[in-house]
């Protein structure tokens, strides 16, 4: 089965980077989408970014200019680069795949997920 593994979380002071990484094992939708999505305590999970089959992005406002989504050449790990952190931008990370289709911003739009790892912006 598909497996999303994330790992590059941390605690960084406020205008600080990080850089977060999710592996994407076994994952042969051609025409799927990788997403980032991110949940704070008390919060609902939150939409990010995303990347499609053919590389283009797309960002929440509130992370736009700040985090860039990309991928490896072999499409076997997903990256979202942090830059300029806020203690806003706390939370738990997650990567995401569907099965293709529609590269939404809804969770339930997801059929894959990772375990998530915590950034912590202080």
């Amino acid at each position: 089965d598909v497996q999303l593994v994330e790992s590059g979380g941390g605690s960084v002071q406020a205008g600080g980077s990080l850089r977060l990484s999710c592996a994407v094992i076994r994952y042969t939708y051609t025409d799927g989408c990788l997403a980032w999505f991110r949940q704070a305590p008390g919060k609902e999970r939150e939409w990010v970014a995303a990347i499609d089959s053919d590389g283009s992005t797309s960002y929440a406002d509130s992370v736009k200019g700040r985090f860039t989504i990309s991928q490896d050449n072999a499409k076997t790990t997903l990256y979202l680069q942090m830059d300029s952190l806020k203690p806003d931008d706390t939370a738990m990370y997650y990567c995401a795949a569907d099965m293709g289709g529609y590269c939404g911003t809804a969770p339930d739009l997801y059929n894959y997920w990772g375990q998530g790892t915590q950034v912590t912006v202080s």
